[in-house]
């Protein structure tokens, strides 16, 4: 059994869908179309692909189609495969607007098509190891901050880099949203280039939110806070670990409390360090192929259109709380 699956968008993240679909043997990558005719040659020759003139064309030659195009064109990408009947993986942020999100969910729904948004940190191999250990977090903390690139600018620093943690807190916290504080700026474009949100829980969860694509340097960490544990997650190293009261201390607290014994901090508690970064997981590849075989067997996507759907409303409150934040005069 194989899926025919075509690749719509191959700029620099394109380029890197079409190595990971070209490996996989669950998959045949039938051709890629890009709206640059000689982008879309140098790719096809590089994978020794098929090279197609139109989406259209494309399209009836699939069963699916990976759409890693721009944000601003992913409605009308994703819309036209699914009324020609076509699964779709969409890269995230799933529209540039809510109600093309929703159009788009309940068309599939209607038409029995799987949808998949690429929310990649739900892959990440650090996410994969803890995520069992992640249990009614009470605090998260999430910092996601690069360097400035030109691509990715035509949609705000909130649907550029924020909304990946958006996803993994709303997947972790299962509770609807109570309430969303957020301050934003423009640096370098017109758009907001950083941005930190509060999210309150209705179940009493809070997470603070920041991203930046102005920073002189990468990071992407996120922080759990939970009754029996702190749990660390550095994407970029591909580290976590996992800090829990060292229950041999624990009939000691009192005494700690009431200053009648000292103790050393590490003795309090238990540091378990976890070490992927030599790992050849792929979470791209890895992503890819769950949307495979979610289509080839008929299984749930991990992160359906209705998730992708979530976290852009989440993005799109936060970025409506920057937009009408009160000015500050000097």
């Amino acid at each position: 059994m194989m899926l025919k699956i075509g690749l719509v968008g191959v700029g620099h993240l394109g380029r890197f869908h079409a190595e990971k679909l070209k490996a996989n043997s669950l998959c045949q990558l039938v051709g890629i179309y890009d709206s640059n005719p000689e982008r879309c040659k140098l790719v096809a020759e590089e994978f020794n692909l098929v090279p197609y003139p139109g989406y259209e064309e494309l399209l009836q030659d699939v069963e699916a189609v990976d759409i890693a195009a721009t944000t601003s064109s992913h409605y009308e990408l994703a819309k036209a495969a699914l009324e020609q009947g076509k699964h779709i993986f969409i890269e995230k942020p799933i529209t540039s607007e809510l109600w093309q999100a929703e159009e788009l969910v309940n068309l599939a729904n209607q038409k029995g098509l799987k949808i998949q948004v690429g929310h990649i940190e739900r892959f990440n191999p650090v996410t994969l190891m803890v995520e069992n250990l992640i249990e009614d977090p009470l605090f998260i903390e999430s910092h996601r901050i690069s360097s400035f690139q030109p691509r990715g600018t035509d949609v705000p620093v909130v649907l550029d880099l924020m909304i990946h943690d958006i996803d993994l807190i709303l997947d972790f916290v299962q509770g609807p949203v109570k309430q969303i504080y957020a301050n934003g700026v423009g640096i370098f474009t017109p758009s907001i280039d950083i941005a930190n949100a509060r999210i309150e829980f209705e179940n009493g969860s809070i997470a603070n939110v920041t991203s930046s694509r102005v920073s002189l340097k990468q990071e992407r960490k996120i922080r759990f806070f939970q009754s029996d544990a702190y749990i660390s997650l550095d994407f970029i190293a591909k580290v976590a670990s996992v800090t829990r009261i060292n229950p041999e201390m624990m009939k000691f607290i009192p005494l700690i409390l009431q200053g009648k014994m000292d103790i050393k901090p590490e003795q309090l508690v238990e540091i378990q360090r976890l070490d992927l970064s030599n790992s050849e997981q792929d979470a791209l590849a890895l992503e890819l192929n769950s949307f495979i075989e979610a289509v080839l067997y008929n299984k749930k996507p991990i992160v359906d259109g209705q998730a992708g759907y979530r976290a852009l409303k989440v993005a799109m409150q936060i970025m409506d709380c920057i937009n009408h934040q009160p000015e500050t005069h000097i």
